[in-house]
Protein backbone atom coordinates (compact mmCIF):
# COMPACT_ATOMS: atom_id res chain seq x y z
CA UNK A 1 0.00 0.00 0.00
CA UNK A 2 2.86 2.41 0.82
CA UNK A 3 4.45 1.75 -2.57
CA UNK A 4 1.22 2.77 -4.29
CA UNK A 5 1.09 5.97 -2.24
CA UNK A 6 4.73 6.80 -3.00
CA UNK A 7 4.19 6.20 -6.72
CA UNK A 8 1.06 8.36 -6.64
CA UNK A 9 2.99 11.21 -4.99
CA UNK A 10 5.86 10.95 -7.49
CA UNK A 11 3.39 10.85 -10.39
CA UNK A 12 1.56 13.89 -9.02
CA UNK A 13 4.83 15.81 -8.66
CA UNK A 14 5.86 14.92 -12.19
CA UNK A 15 2.48 16.06 -13.54
CA UNK A 16 2.67 19.28 -11.55
CA UNK A 17 6.14 20.02 -12.86
CA UNK A 18 5.09 19.24 -16.42
CA UNK A 19 2.09 21.56 -16.29
CA UNK A 20 4.12 24.24 -14.51
CA UNK A 21 6.68 24.09 -17.31
CA UNK A 22 3.95 24.53 -19.92
CA UNK A 23 2.43 27.50 -18.10
CA UNK A 24 5.64 29.49 -17.94
CA UNK A 25 8.49 29.62 -20.38
CA UNK A 26 11.68 27.99 -19.19
CA UNK A 27 14.79 30.05 -18.59
CA UNK A 28 17.00 27.82 -20.72
CA UNK A 29 16.78 25.81 -23.85
CA UNK A 30 19.33 23.02 -23.52
CA UNK A 31 21.08 22.09 -26.75
CA UNK A 32 19.84 18.54 -26.51
CA UNK A 33 16.38 18.73 -25.02
CA UNK A 34 15.47 15.38 -23.56
CA UNK A 35 12.22 14.38 -21.94
CA UNK A 36 12.77 12.91 -18.51
CA UNK A 37 10.78 12.39 -15.37
CA UNK A 38 11.95 14.44 -12.44
CA UNK A 39 12.55 12.71 -9.14
CA UNK A 40 13.61 13.94 -5.73
CA UNK A 41 17.35 13.68 -5.09
CA UNK A 42 18.81 12.64 -1.76
CA UNK A 43 18.55 16.20 -0.44
CA UNK A 44 14.91 16.47 -1.53
CA UNK A 45 15.55 18.77 -4.52
CA UNK A 46 14.21 17.82 -7.92
CA UNK A 47 16.74 16.86 -10.57
CA UNK A 48 16.36 15.41 -14.01
CA UNK A 49 17.49 11.85 -14.61
CA UNK A 50 19.24 12.60 -17.88
CA UNK A 51 22.17 14.87 -18.54
CA UNK A 52 21.60 17.94 -20.68
CA UNK A 53 24.00 20.40 -22.26
CA UNK A 54 23.90 24.07 -21.29
CA UNK A 55 25.94 26.80 -22.99
CA UNK A 56 27.21 30.07 -21.64
CA UNK A 57 30.18 31.77 -20.04
CA UNK A 58 31.88 30.80 -16.79
CA UNK A 59 32.12 33.90 -14.57
CA UNK A 60 32.84 34.57 -10.91
CA UNK A 61 29.94 35.94 -8.89
CA UNK A 62 30.07 36.45 -5.13
CA UNK A 63 33.21 34.32 -4.91
CA UNK A 64 31.69 31.38 -6.81
CA UNK A 65 32.02 30.26 -10.40
CA UNK A 66 28.69 30.16 -12.24
CA UNK A 67 27.45 29.56 -15.78
CA UNK A 68 25.93 32.69 -17.29
CA UNK A 69 23.63 32.15 -20.27
CA UNK A 70 23.40 35.54 -22.00
CA UNK A 71 20.73 34.38 -24.45
CA UNK A 72 18.22 33.49 -21.73
CA UNK A 73 19.67 35.90 -19.12
CA UNK A 74 19.94 33.01 -16.67
CA UNK A 75 22.73 32.22 -14.22
CA UNK A 76 23.27 28.66 -13.01
CA UNK A 77 25.18 27.60 -9.92
CA UNK A 78 27.75 24.86 -10.56
CA UNK A 79 28.18 22.08 -8.02
CA UNK A 80 31.76 21.31 -9.13
CA UNK A 81 33.85 24.46 -8.76
CA UNK A 82 37.10 22.58 -9.51
CA UNK A 83 35.98 21.60 -13.02
CA UNK A 84 34.95 25.20 -13.73
CA UNK A 85 38.24 26.81 -12.59
CA UNK A 86 40.02 26.27 -15.90
CA UNK A 87 37.26 27.97 -17.90
CA UNK A 88 36.83 31.39 -16.25
CA UNK A 89 35.68 34.04 -18.76
CA UNK A 90 35.34 31.44 -21.53
CA UNK A 91 32.33 30.29 -23.55
CA UNK A 92 31.63 26.69 -22.60
CA UNK A 93 29.29 23.72 -22.87
CA UNK A 94 28.38 22.26 -19.50
CA UNK A 95 26.88 18.79 -19.42
CA UNK A 96 24.99 17.76 -16.32
CA UNK A 97 21.65 17.49 -14.60
CA UNK A 98 19.75 20.58 -13.48
CA UNK A 99 18.35 20.86 -9.97
CA UNK A 100 15.33 22.96 -10.88
CA UNK A 101 14.67 24.05 -7.28
CA UNK A 102 18.07 25.60 -6.68
CA UNK A 103 19.18 26.38 -10.26
CA UNK A 104 22.28 24.27 -9.74
CA UNK A 105 23.81 22.14 -12.47
CA UNK A 106 25.31 18.89 -11.19
CA UNK A 107 28.29 18.98 -13.54
CA UNK A 108 29.37 15.89 -15.49
CA UNK A 109 31.74 17.74 -17.83
CA UNK A 110 32.76 21.18 -19.05
CA UNK A 111 34.37 21.94 -22.40
CA UNK A 112 35.10 25.05 -24.46
CA UNK A 113 32.48 25.85 -27.06
CA UNK A 114 33.33 27.11 -30.50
Amino acid sequence: MKKVQVLAVIGSLALLLATRGMAQSTNVEPEQAQVSQQQPSQDGARTTNEAKTFTGKIVETDGKLVLQDAASKTTYQLDDQEKAKGFVDQQVKVTGTLDSDSGTIRVSSIERSA
